[in-house]
């Protein structure tokens, strides 16, 4: 992982919220709220929140009585999710590295994260630090995306964008969203932080926009891809977006298309 992976800066941050949440993000914030209400917790910390779309799915599930404390390391993608539940008093946002998380020990019974453990420069440390604001008995609740091979929409842009600068391509999306699937490694990286009890479930939905036009604005605009695309210069962000969203109409049709998308959910004791 690189520096420029982190950057959800800009218009990113809009543009991911906009479209990327429902393309990808939506049905597997559903997911891990079920899992998470199943629990009965009394309280919960999230972190990597994003745009908030697991932070709205908690508080939807959950009753009206259990705290939910929102983090993120990025500023603008918290800005963006207050927008949603601005008048949420029992949701705190909070900015917050992950891997220094700014709580006591033993402070919540269900640490969250969704698609974010792939972006922990140390996801030991990461995960060391969940497990370390778990009460006794406590549970950690994640998930990151499987292969690029398994998720339609991501295979088909970032192919595009090997054969759009063939000299320098970007690899944004084998490296970091698409980089950590190993359930081997996963599952040795959560020993190691002191975690047990470790699941692993892969779960596949369906990726569906009204246009090719859609997910191509949603990868090469609304993530750390964009700056990947604007470091090559030509032929620039606008015509690769392009380029992208006709191999997308080539592969899955023109009007309403649909593909894809798997991930693997993880609960750790």
């Amino acid at each position: 992982m690189t520096a420029s992976d982190k950057a959800f800066t800009g218009s990113i941050a809009q543009i991911y919220d906009r479209l990327l949440v429902p393309l990808i993000f939506a049905s597997y914030a559903q997911d891990l709220a079920q899992r998470i209400g199943a629990r009965q917790p009394r309280d919960v910390l999230e972190t990597a929140a994003g745009t908030g779309i697991v932070t709205r799915a908690l508080h939807a599930k959950l009753p009206p009585d259990v705290p939910i404390t929102a983090t993120d390391l990025n500023e603008p993608m918290l800005m963006q999710a207050r927008t949603h539940l601005a008048g949420a008093a029992r949701v705190r946002w909070q900015q917050a590295d992950a891997l220094a998380l700014p709580f006591a020990d033993r402070s919540f019974d269900v640490t969250v994260c969704q698609f974010g453990a792939m972006f922990f420069p140390d996801r030991v440390k990461g995960y060391a630090e969940a497990r370390r604001a778990l009460r006794p008995g406590g549970r950690f609740v994640f998930n990151v995306w499987d292969r690029i091979e398994d998720n339609a929409f991501p295979h088909v842009v970032h192919e595009t964008l090997q054969q759009l600068f063939p000299d320098d391509p970007p690899q944004f999306f084998t490296r970091t969203p698409h980089g950590y699937y190993d359930t081997e490694r996963i599952k040795a990286d959560l020993t190691a932080a002191g975690f047990a009890d470790i699941v692993i479930e892969t779960v596949t939905h369906r990726s569906r926009a009204a246009s090719a036009h859609e997910p191509a604005m949603a990868f090469c605009q609304g993530t750390p891809m964009r700056g990947e695309i604007e470091a090559r210069g030509t032929p620039g962000l606008e015509a690769a977006t392009q380029a992208v969203a006709e191999a997308l109409e080539r592969r899955f049709g023109a009007g309403p298309i649909e593909g894809a998308i798997q991930a693997l959910v993880i609960s750790a004791a």
